[in-house]
């Protein structure tokens, strides 16, 4: 119950008519290309049988949006997750009983309500797999705009500020740079690997010291973040964010390699952009 009582992380989709079209072309795939639940018996014209079907499933979405979702979501202050799994359920049970009387109408058989629960069974079925691409396309959307969000916090406010990265070798030679130059900082071995950009293109720069010491050095800068056990990353030169369960990719620009956020730094990653 606790679970069901936790505010849904995740904003309302602006796109809500893209977003109606990706799943109505889902709904044309599946039946069209794996003929699942006896499509494959269906005696007429398969690929305009499919396309109907996804023309509902379609319009279904975009209005159960327009008429119920956004309504809901404009007047329930907090969304919680019980409210989301109310209101996909909804929207399921509209789809099944839109898509149950085209069945009825193009194959002309009889509605009766055995049928209409067999067919409202094999639709929670799908609903469950476009749920869950759903909340995929949601969890990523919603890193990319709080990620964006963030890289405009602070960049604009460091433009003037140079950081030094302390080379422990008894001949060390110090690396002085704008703060904003930074992309990112790998420990490699006794030493570690400075990523940044020189006259606008990318180097690199070996230095004698260890990532623990650089943290320290850099602690007072908000935009300096440790992803990794063996990545720091300057957060306001992140070009993209690509998320799985498995952790996230970090991309700054042509000319550098991703940065790995690992799993166990993905908590700290949520709270840091939240």
């Amino acid at each position: 119950m606790s679970f069901l009582t936790r505010t849904y992380p995740f904003k309302q989709s602006s796109h809500l008519l893209r977003d109606s079209i990706l799943y109505g072309v889902i709904i044309w795939a599946v039946l069209y290309l794996l003929q699942p639940f006896g499509f494959n018996m269906y005696p007429g014209n398969k690929c305009l049988a499919a396309v109907l079907f996804g023309l509902i499933t379609a319009g279904c979405y975009a209005c159960f949006g327009w008429a119920i979702g956004r309504p809901l979501h404009s007047h329930v202050k907090p969304w919680r997750i019980w409210h989301q799994g109310c209101t996909v359920l909804g929207l399921i049970l509209f789809i099944a009983l839109c898509n149950f009387l085209l069945f009825s109408f193009i194959s002309h058989y009889p509605i009766t309500i055995p049928f209409f629960s067999q067919f409202l069974y094999w639709t929670v079925i799908i609903g469950i797999l476009m749920t869950a691409l759903s909340i995929g396309i949601e969890y990523n959307r919603s890193l990319r705009d709080r990620m964006e969000a963030l890289l405009s916090n602070t960049t604009e406010e460091q433009k003037d500020i140079t950081i030094t990265i302390h080379d422990h070798n008894v001949r060390g030679n110090d690396l002085t740079i704008p703060i904003n130059s930074l992309l990112y900082i790998e420990a490699q071995k006794n030493n570690i690997s400075v990523c940044y950009t020189r006259d606008g293109k990318p180097t690199t720069m070996e230095i004698h010291t260890t990532l623990t010491a650089v943290i320290e050095e850099l602690k007072d800068y908000e935009n300096i973040f440790q992803c990794h056990r063996s990545f720091v990353v300057n957060v306001n030169n992140i070009t993209s964010a690509k998320g799985n369960s498995n952790g996230y990719q970090m991309a700054f620009g042509a000319g550098t390699n991703s940065v790995p956020v690992s799993r166990s730094f993905v908590p700290r990653l949520k709270s840091f952009i939240a």
